[in-house]
């Protein structure tokens, strides 16, 4: 039996599509993450060790690596970044400019 499945383009935030509260804001703060993490992973850090460079808790470190983040703001995930000898740039952007590649057109 075949059976025809109906395709739905979502937006470049999943957060959005699955009709969340902040979902911008939710989106940020998973990038930011992912970032710290990609950083503990290449440097092979443990989180007592990522706990002494960033001056934050170990249990703040684990709470990242399994991307519970309700925790943290924006500004934190930065901090971390920042002590991990990273730096955080912001493109902002008009609505109507969307961040997806212009093959799939205006957001």
């Amino acid at each position: 039996m075949t059976q025809k499945l109906e395709i739905i383009r979502g937006s470049d935030n999943p957060f959005e599509d699955a009709g969340l509260p902040e979902p911008d804001t939710k989106l940020v703060k998973a990038d930011l993450a992912a970032e710290i993490i990609r950083i503990l992973r290449e440097r092979e850090m443990t989180g007592a060790q990522a706990a002494k460079a960033t001056g934050f808790q170990e249990s703040d470190i684990s709470r990242i690596r399994n991307a519970d983040l309700g925790r943290f703001t924006i500004d934190r995930l930065v901090t971390i970044l920042n002590r991990l000898d990273h730096k955080v740039c912001v493109t902002v952007r008009p609505i109507w400019d969307s961040c997806q590649s212009p093959a799939l057109g205006k957001g």
